[in-house]
C-alpha cells in the first residue's frame, strides 16, 4: 500500500501541484495570464475525458504494476521540458502528455488495486488511507520544494528578479521530476502480484503480466452495464461537485497574492497549508465511513466545503487578517479532501462488482472529472475579468454551488441505494 500511495501523489505533482502552489511564479515566469494557463489545463482535461473511458477497460486487462510503472516513468522524464521551456505552446503540449501518462496508463489501475486492497467491508478505510496517503507525499513534497525555492531566492522574495524566481522554480522543477521517476522504480519493485490479479493468487503473474486478460468485448459489456445503472451516473455528478471543490484550491495561492499582497513564497506557504489538511481529513473521513456510511459522510462533506467556500466568496469575514483567511480556506480544505477520501468509496453502496471496477471507473471518471476542462479556463476568465479580489469572491461563489448541488444529489443516491 505504501508504493501505491507514494505513486498515486507523485505522478500528479507535476500537472497540479506546481500550479497549486507556485501559479504566481509561474505565470510570471512564462509570461502568460491565468487565463491563458486555465486553456492549457483545459487540454489536460480534454486529453483525459477519453483517456478515462479507454482507461478502466485497460487496467480491466493489464497489470497494474507496469501501466503505474511507465506512466510514472514518461511523467517524470517530461519534467525536462517542463523546466526547461519557457512558452505557452510547450506547456500546452505538456498538459496533452500528462492527459495520457496520469490517466489513460495510470488512473484507473490505482482504483482497482486499492478496491482490492480493501476488501468487502473496508472500502472507506482503503480509499480513505489512499487520499490520507496521497496527501501527506504531496505535503511532504510541496514543503520540502517551497523551503528549496526560499532558499534559491535572496533574503527578501518581494525584491527577487524574475530571472532568480525563473531559476528556482526551475530546481524545483528538477527535484519534482527526479522523484516522480524514482517512484515509478519503485513501484515496479514493490507493488505485489495481489493488488494485480483478479482472484488474488501471484502464482502466474510473471508469465502473466504483458498479457492481456480478458477480450475487449468483455471490457465493453461491462461498460455497457455500467451504463444501465443510475447510481453510476449520480456517483458521477457527486464526483464532479466534489472535484470542483478541489480544484478550487487551485486558486488559493493567487487569491492571497493578488487580493491581500502575499508575495510568492507566503503564498506558496498558505497554498501548502491545505495540503497538510487533506492527509487527516481523507483518513478521518474514510474511518467514520467505515462505521456510519460514506454517502452519509459525503453529504457532511460537502456542507463544510460549502460553508468555507462562502466564506470566501463573501466580504462577511475579515479576510484581509492572515489568521482568518487561513481558517476559512482550511475550513474549506476539510470538506474538500474529506470528499477526496470518500468519493470512490460509494462503489460499496452502488453494489458495483469489483470485476467491473475499471469500466466502472472509467465511465464515472468521464463525467466526473469534466472540472478538469471547464474549471481551469473558468476560474481564469473571471479573475481576468474583474481583477483584485472580485472575481476570486465569484469564483468561490461559483464552487458552493456545486457544493449544494452535490449535496442534493448525494441524498438522491442514498435513497436509491437504500431502495435496492
Amino acid at each position: 500500500m505504501l508504493a501505491l500511495v507514494t505513486a498515486g501523489e507523485a505522478i500528479f505533482l507535476l500537472p497540479f501541484a506546481v500550479p497549486r502552489i507556485f501559479r504566481p511564479t509561474l505565470l510570471e515566469v512564462f509570461a502568460i495570464d491565468n487565463l491563458e494557463l486555465g486553456f492549457a489545463q483545459a487540454i489536460y482535461g480534454v486529453v483525459a475525458m477519453v483517456a478515462y473511458f479507454l482507461g478502466g477497460p485497460l487496467a480491466d486487462r493489464f497489470s497494474a504494476r507496469w501501466l503505474m510503472f511507465t506512466a510514472l516513468v514518461v511523467t517524470g522524464v517530461s519534467g525536462a521540458g517542463y523546466a526547461l521551456t519557457r512558452s505557452l505552446a510547450s506547456l500546452e503540449l505538456l498538459y496533452g502528455l500528462w492527459g495520457l501518462t496520469t490517466i489513460l496508463l495510470f488512473w484507473a489501475a490505482m482504483i482497482r488495486a486499492t478496491r482490492e486492497w480493501g476488501g468487502g467491508d473496508a472500502q472507506g478505510r482503503a480509499f480513505g488511507l489512499l487520499d490520507g496517503g496521497r496527501g501527506l507525499v504531496a505535503a511532504l513534497m510541496v514543503s520540502g520544494g517551497i523551503a528549496l525555492f526560499a532558499w534559491s531566492l535572496p533574503e527578501d522574495p518581494a525584491t527577487a528578479s524574475i530571472k532568480a524566481r525563473a531559476l528556482a522554480f526551475e530546481r524545483v522543477i528538477w527535484s519534482l521530476a527526479a522523484f516522480t521517476t524514482l517512484v515509478g522504480v519503485l513501484v515496479l519493485l514493490w507493488v505485489p502480484a495481489r493488488d494485480e490479479d483478479e482472484d488474488g493468487d501471484a502464482q502466474d503473474e510473471d508469465r502473466r503480466e504483458p498479457e492481456a486478460r480478458g477480450g475487449w468485448g468483455d471490457a465493453l459489456a461491462g461498460v455497457l452495464l455500467a451504463m444501465r445503472e443510475p447510481r453510476v451516473w449520480l456517483q458521477a455528478i457527486i464526483i464532479v461537485c466534489a472535484y470542483v471543490g478541489y480544484k478550487s484550491v487551485d486558486d488559493v495561492a493567487l487569491y492571497a497574492s493578488e487580493a491581500f499582497g502575499y508575495d510568492d513564497v507566503e503564498a506558496a506557504k498558505l497554498g501548502a497549508m491545505a495540503f497538510w489538511i487533506r492527509p487527516v481529513a481523507a483518513v478521518l473521513a474514510g474511518l467514520l465511513a467505515d462505521r456510519l456510511r460514506a454517502s452519509r459522510m459525503v453529504s457532511l462533506a460537502f456542507v463544510v466545503m460549502t460553508l468555507g467556500s462562502l466564506g470566501l466568496a463573501t466580504e462577511l469575514l475579515p479576510l484581509s487578517r492572515a489568521w482568518v483567511l487561513a481558517m476559512t480556506v482550511a475550513l474549506s480544505c476539510v470538506g474538500v479532501y474529506a470528499l477526496r477520501g470518500l468519493y470512490f468509496a460509494l462503489f460499496g453502496e452502488a453494489r458495483v462488482p469489483l470485476a467491473r471496477t475499471g469500466a466502472a471507473v472509467g465511465l464515472i471518471s468521464v463525467v466526473g472529472y469534466t472540472p478538469d476542462v471547464f474549471m481551469g479556463p473558468l476560474m481564469g476568465a473571471l479573475t481576468e475579468s474583474a481583477p483584485g479580489a472580485a472575481g476570486h469572491r465569484l469564483f468561490f461563489l461559483v464552487v458552493a454551488g456545486f457544493g449544494v448541488l452535490g449535496l442534493l444529489t448525494t441524498v438522491v443516491f442514498r435513497r436509491l441505494a437504500d431502495a435496492r
